[in-house]
């Protein structure tokens, strides 16, 4: 089945953000694909607090979702909606993946569970708990590529989530995200790569690209990964839309070569030894 990732470089006005949103439905409709994959936080990204309060909503009154679910309608396109900032109604925010069908209809939400609070060498800082709460269940969703595990950027970096998803049935995992540039180089891709052979899955990870409006820079290189390790789709640091297949005989393959899920087994207490 055909697929589109889109790359953005999303910026400080919501309005702009939801027309890029649009145009990127109607390409990736126009390009054969039956369900489009979006980054993190594609409804707004604004370092500066005060301002970015102004555009603070719940989930039903953000602009960028209403926007997308119409579009999605109006196209007959499903999209996974890598995430958005919403108002979460205890005076903090989520970071929410949704799934949206070719009615306009959320199928599934995941809050994102893991939040990025680090110090960087490069003199970068992130403190996500200081305005985001984490979510707490693991989401899996019938789509038409296939059974998707949902995710979001730092998630990335803890394996134990990927392997609750495939044991539930995912053969595709969605890592939408907004890696910074340094950590971007020097893990991005094999993490990537590694979940994808882990998992005997295709990983999708639709990113932000570039130098945005509120002066931060991400990574980009938006890719699709088959379940072998290859990378299939590699978008570089282009804004746009890029195209990959998912091919369900691929995955039987991969896990028929190296059965890793049925040779999973739970892990008791680990006994130190002096």
């Amino acid at each position: 089945m055909r697929i589109a990732v889109y790359q953005s470089r999303t910026g400080i006005d919501p309005q702009a953000n939801a027309e890029a949103l649009v145009g990127a439905i109607k390409t990736a409709r126009d390009g054969g694909a039956a369900m489009l994959f979006t980054p993190e936080m594609g409804n707004l990204i604004d370092r500066d607090r005060d301002r970015a309060a102004a555009h603070r909503r719940t989930e039903a009154e953000d602009p960028v979702f209403r926007a997308v679910a119409a579009a999605a309608a109006r196209t007959g396109l499903w999209v996974q909606l890598g995430s958005i900032g919403v108002d979460a109604g205890d005076g903090r925010m989520a970071n929410r993946a949704l799934l949206i069908d070719d009615q306009g209809a959320v199928r599934a939400r995941y809050d994102k569970m893991h939040l990025f609070d680090v110090d960087l060498p490069d003199g970068g800082s992130w403190r996500e708990s200081a305005s985001y709460r984490a979510g707490a269940d693991a989401v899996v969703v019938e789509t038409p590529a296939g059974r998707l595990g949902l995710s979001i950027c730092y998630d990335l970096r803890f394996p134990a989530l990927y392997q609750a998803l495939s044991d539930a049935g995912a053969t595709i995992l969605s890592v939408p995200a907004a890696f910074t540039v340094p950590t971007g180089r020097a893990h991005w891709h094999v993490l990537l790569r590694a979940r994808a052979i882990e998992a005997g899955a295709y990983v999708v990870a639709a990113a932000q690209s570039g130098r945005h409006a509120d002066g931060r820079e991400t990574y980009g290189h938006a890719l699709v990964v088959d379940p072998w390790g290859e990378v299939v789709l590699d978008m570089g640091r282009d804004i746009g839309v890029g195209f990959a297949e998912i091919d369900a005989a691929r995955i039987a393959e991969v896990r028929g070569r190296i059965p890793v899920l049925d040779h999973r087994r739970s892990i008791g207490p680990v006994r130190a030894m002096p």
